[in-house]
């Protein structure tokens, strides 16, 4: 039988897209170029949806407004000498760090009459909860504001953040999309951003709340629940989930449009990354 989140991700057909090998997934830039372009096809592919994994080596991802503080390059040739890539993502929010322990997640469907963005939000959260069910009732949402990238839908055990959501809608398509801190150490990611602001800031007027990032309120979910979770684990865990939210799991296998979209999406936000280099 059928439980409500179950009901309201139906689709008769779900597409898996594995991009969580970091050796092979190339720059961050593409991946949000993929989203972006699974996302205008969702708009128009009917009752159908897209759910795809992603994994990158260490890149640090700024918000539009963090490619604006005064002494961003400064900033960033700091995360570089710590050995991250830096790129600017084409949507709101702020930095975030991703490495081979952050697991991303992307469900991309299209628009329905009623899906409200806090009802998309609450998609992911409730999806989450199911993906974990060791924790699932300690898993609280809500703002972590001493984390970095602080959100309404930050997601947290015990006070101390192991995720984010963010949304996109393009042309009638909506992506969620979450980044999970399986592995590694939440406090050395965050202090890596509050090292950042602290450089990046100095220098001139600051048109933002930059967060006051408290690192022991970040942390992996290795650090906060019992027994192991690795990335593999998590990918079993979504591809179990997909099953119960259609009649068909296929994997997804770009074509001729697909990829003169993307070539388009990613030459966008190439140039805004030439843009504030």
């Amino acid at each position: 039988m059928m439980n409500e989140l179950d009901q309201r991700l139906y689709r008769e057909r779900w597409y898996w897209i594995d991009h969580t090998n970091p050796n092979i997934s190339g720059s961050a830039m593409k991946a949000f170029a993929m989203d972006d372009t699974l996302c205008q096809i969702a708009g128009t592919s009917g009752n159908q949806g897209f759910a795809r994994g992603w994994v990158h080596r260490p890149t640090v991802v700024l918000g539009i407004q963090d490619t604006r503080l005064p002494s961003v390059q400064d900033g960033i040739r700091f995360l570089r000498k710590q050995g991250y890539d830096v790129i600017a993502r084409n949507s709101g929010g702020l930095a975030v760090v991703l490495d081979e322990g952050v697991y991303n997640l992307s469900l991309v469907f299209s628009e329905e009459p009623g899906l409200s963005i806090d009802r998309g939000y609450a998609h992911m959260v409730d999806l989450i909860r199911q993906l974990f069910p060791e924790a699932g009732k300690e898993i609280e949402d809500g703002e972590i504001a001493t984390s970095y990238c602080p959100g309404r839908y930050d997601l947290s055990i015990a006070d101390r953040k192991f995720a984010g959501i963010s949304q996109r809608r393009i042309r009638g398509g909506i992506a969620v999309q979450i980044y999970l801190a399986v592995t590694g150490s939440g406090s050395e990611r965050a202090a890596l951003i509050r090292d950042f602001y602290g450089i990046a800031t100095k220098g001139g007027p600051v048109k933002f709340d930059v967060p006051h990032i408290q690192p022991d309120t970040m942390a992996s979910l290795e650090e906060l629940i019992t027994g192991p979770v690795r990335i593999n684990e998590v990918t079993r865990r979504v591809l179990g989930r997909l099953t119960h939210w259609g009649d068909e799991l296929s994997h997804w296998e770009m074509d001729e449009e697909a990829a003169s979209l993307y070539e388009t999406h990613l030459g966008r936000i190439q140039k805004r990354n030439d843009d504030f280099r």
